[in-house]
């Protein structure tokens, strides 16, 4: 089905610092990549930098064959990322938040999809209330509504299982899967066990030394150093 997102040589981190192992990767079409590690072992980074949040310190990133460029139009089309400190507009109803993210990105029928993630997440009673309102745990689930909610064929999720409880956290599993076997390539950093099982291909374990692991089989190679 083609390669999304191949890393070669990633090197990232901090004013010159890098916090991890040196990464490469790569993620098919259909296909889920979980990034796991203990905390603070660098595993946001490499998703910020795989998202084209943050510069890389060596190394290349690209999306469909071409090097990432957050600014161009393009890159952003292609790819729908969920980090925790994602911003929200303060005057904006959770209903008129979906719908902006719908209607940029040209969905047949955004009202329609837009009561779809309402009801899916959970926050129909919600719609009409600004984020500053919301719980913490109803801002995480707009978060991921607005990353789910538009088309992309690479989607980048940061630990989305955080302040979810568990029934959403299968309800997110499923549709992570539902990415995949539609033809999206997921990234998915997660400290849950559970969710990692039910939706990654393949895993990479974020240390000093980056190892991918092979949930089906067990088996743990290094991938990097």
């Amino acid at each position: 089905m083609g390669t999304v997102l191949e890393a070669e040589g990633l090197v990232v981190g901090y004013a010159g610092a890098p916090v991890c192992g040196e990464v490469s990767a790569s993620v098919e079409a259909g296909e889920v990549l979980g990034i796991v590690g203990v905390n603070g072992a660098g595993k946001s980074t490499v998703a910020r930098t795989l998202a084209g949040r943050q510069a890389a310190l060596a190394g290349d990133v690209k999306i469909h064959g071409l090097l990432i460029d957050p600014d161009a139009v393009p890159f952003r089309r292609q790819v729908s990322a969920v980090f925790d400190d994602d911003l929200f507009f303060p005057s904006l109803t959770v209903r008129e938040h979906l719908l902006l993210i719908a209607r940029g990105h040209s969905l047949d029928d955004p009202e329609a999809s837009v009561e779809e993630e309402l009801e899916f997440f959970g926050l129909q009673g919600r719609a009409h209330a600004i984020p500053d309102a919301l719980s913490s745990g109803q801002r995480r689930r707009l978060l991921l509504a607005a990353g789910l909610i538009r088309p992309s064929s690479l989607l980048i999720l940061d630990e989305p299982e955080q302040r979810l409880d568990p029934r959403m956290r299968v309800a997110l599993g499923e549709r992570i899967s539902g990415h995949a076997q539609s033809g999206g390539a997921v990234v998915l950093v997660t400290h849950d066990p559970a969710l990692l099982l039910a939706t990654a291909s393949t895993c990479l374990v974020i240390d000093e030394e980056v190892r991918e692991f092979d949930p089906e089989q067990g088996a743990l190679i290094i991938a990097g150093s």
